[in-house]
């Protein structure tokens, strides 16, 4: 089927800024770090080049900004900031010295600081960290937020590097190289101290790249592969370093490793350093450069979840070199992402443990196609976002796990992996350090293959339109997964289902631990999730689940969220256990869920818990969850 997909040069809807006819290429941050006032404060200074001719002006996104002033190597500037757009922020017009032409440069400084709304930061106590005894303040960019942090062109359509100077009394830690001072610093020798820190990052990066983190950090290296050029380690809080090390240290340097092996492309990042955050953390993970962000419900004691780090690793090459040109086409970041994370764990594991990544994530992937029916266009691959719309608002696992298994059909149709993999390894380095649209990543497939008639066909035959843009709760093609790792999970909760009517003395007879004891935790996932699928049971069933397999105190926040949804959907019986885990857990992928299921059966302790715990929740979460217990209405 024939399918002519949108212009790559189809302009990013969510910013206000001119980058099509002038950019920065580079950014250099001067802050500081005021914790008092829970604020940075500072400059920026934008090398800007010309892309036309006859250039007066540039336009950058801003919100929530106060801007003290803007100069130049002439002098002062003179600047506009627009009323503000309720989710573009404010257009923030700064009028050049003189006119440029095509290919001109010029550097434009802005002294400004960030306001209590800045919507890209969070700022905790000290209560609320692990140590309790300094605050911490980390950033989340991602997808609309850098604006509130930084004057600039706010759009993954375009790319800068950057350096800069950060002047705070507790580590400082951004998405680049550390230059100064050295990453093994004694924390004592810089806590409580004025210290400035430099970075540099000198490949290119999108603007929701930019990041920043402040708090008792200290940190400890990896032992990595002989041979990189890479080094890995972890931040985190003096509480949580032995937990984060051991947690990580066999497996993040072994995901880069395979990662690099199967692309046939290096990780050029030099560094990749894990930062182990807050409870707060609205997601698993974010793949800032040389600094991934990761929560610390992936501290399961039994490496169980470090997956989620696979997936944070790929996204060096798909996201992070590779960047999607507008929040349409997110789906090349998530979508490859998820598709490398799984093969990694087929090339470390199994294709039976990278067929059972499917499976688990085609559950996520019904329920987000399930809570998007009133809105359809986010079920599409490829979502078509108004002018002026936020992003997030189309966020869930739709560009993930159908992207993933977008690209899978894709591998299945063209004649498996040996004949699929080559087109992925050229793809990485054909567009590494580009920003691009689904119609490059469309007609790049089709001219891979333009020798190789037979693949040709088979693509031809493809609708790739359903994949684009189709919506409903199904997939256009449902594929067949090799099941061997689920089908035992799938078997002991056929058993529950059949004694569902069942006493409490027959359900604790007739199970015991001994059914779970061979289980890994991604098998006592599949179970809960099947025994979801079922109609709801009696309240008193998942009180008899808890006290056969102990699901109710489970470490891995997987087991332990899941198990919360399915005894929710029985009734109220753990609905104040629920809402006193979720007032502790700040992401997104647990907590939103879990306080749409408690507000069906207990709004009021819903709605309390929240607004008792909001100041907890990064401001994206915070707003999201809003939306979901429809406060805001």
């Amino acid at each position: 089927m024939t399918y002519s997909p949108v212009p790559a040069t189809t302009r990013d809807k969510a910013t206000q800024s001119n980058y099509e006819d002038i950019s920065a290429t580079h950014l250099h941050l001067d802050w500081r770090i005021c914790w008092d006032k829970q604020e940075i404060s500072g400059s920026v200074t934008h090398s800007f080049t010309a892309h036309t001719d006859n250039v007066k002006e540039v336009h950058l996104d801003a919100s929530y900004l106060k801007i003290r002033g803007v100069s130049a190597a002439t002098g002062n500037l003179n600047f506009k900031l627009h009323p503000r757009h309720e989710i573009m922020g404010n257009r923030f017009d700064v009028y050049l010295p003189h006119t440029l032409n095509k290919g001109d440069k010029i550097d434009v400084t802005i002294q400004y600081s960030t306001t209590e709304h800045c919507t890209a930061l969070a700022w905790l106590d000290k209560q609320q960290t692990s140590g309790g005894d300094y605050p911490y303040v980390y950033s989340q960019c991602e997808a609309i937020h850098a604006r509130s942090m930084v004057p600039c062109q706010d759009t993954p359509s375009s790319k800068f590097t950057y350096s800069s100077t950060v002047t705070s009394t507790l580590p400082a830690l951004m998405s680049a190289l550390r230059v100064s001072p050295p990453k093994s610093t004694p924390l004592h020798d810089v806590l409580d101290k004025e210290t400035v820190y430099h970075y540099n990052q000198p490949i290119p990066i999108p603007s929701y790249l930019l990041a920043i983190a402040s708090g008792k950090l200290v940190y400890k290296s990896f032992d990595v592969p002989d041979g990189v050029t890479w080094d890995s380690g972890v931040w985190t809080e003096p509480e949580l370093m032995d937990a984060s090390y051991w947690e990580f240290k066999d497996d993040v340097p072994k995901y880069i490793r395979q990662l690099e092996l199967i692309s046939e492309s290096e990780y050029n990042w030099g560094t990749y350093d894990v930062l182990v955050q807050p409870q707060s953390a609205p997601f698993g993970g974010m793949e800032n450069t040389c600094l991934t962000f990761a929560t610390p419900t992936l501290l399961a004691g039994d490496r169980s979840l470090t997956d989620v780090l696979a997936h944070e690793g790929a996204h060096s090459h798909f996201g992070n070199a590779i960047t999607c040109y507008n929040w349409d086409s997110f789906w090349t970041n998530e979508g490859f992402t998820t598709y490398m994370e799984r093969l990694i764990l087929q090339f470390i594991h199994s294709k039976a443990d990278r067929d059972f990544s499917y499976i688990i994530g085609r559950k996520a992937l019904q329920e987000s196609f399930e809570e998007m029916k009133d809105e359809p266009r986010y079920q599409r691959l490829v979502i078509p976002y108004h002018v002026g719309e936020d992003p997030d608002e189309g966020f869930s696992s739709v560009p993930y796990d159908k992207g993933a298994n977008f690209l899978y059909y894709l591998e299945k149709t063209v004649g498996g992996l040996d004949v699929f993999l080559p087109f992925i390894r050229n793809y990485v380095k054909t567009f590494k350090g580009k920003s691009i649209a689904t119609a490059d990543f469309h007609a790049h497939l089709f001219y891979f293959y333009k020798d190789n008639q037979a693949v040709t066909d088979k693509l031809k035959a493809v609708d790739f339109d359903a994949w684009y843009n189709g919506s409903g709760t199904s997939l256009p093609v449902e594929l067949d997964y090799d099941t061997s790792l689920a089908d035992r999970a799938y078997e002991l909760a056929a058993r529950w289902n059949a004694l569902r009517d069942a006493s409490t003395k027959e359900l604790e007879s007739a199970f015991s631990a001994s059914d779970i004891a061979h289980f890994n935790s991604n098998q006592k996932v599949v179970f809960l999730e099947k025994l979801q699928s079922y109609p709801p049971f009696r309240e008193s069933v998942p009180l008899s689940i808890a006290k056969v397999y102990s699901f109710d105190q489970a470490q891995n926040a997987e087991i332990r969220f899941r198990f919360y949804m399915l005894a929710l959907s029985a009734g109220k019986t753990y609905a104040q256990a629920a809402a006193k885990w979720v007032s502790r857990q700040g992401r997104m992928k647990f907590c939103r869920p879990l306080y749409r299921s408690l507000n069906k059966v207990d709004s009021a302790l819903a709605v309390g818990t929240f607004r008792q715990n909001e100041n907890f929740y990064h401001p994206i979460a915070a707003k999201q969850i809003r939306r979901d217990l429809k406060l805001d209405a």
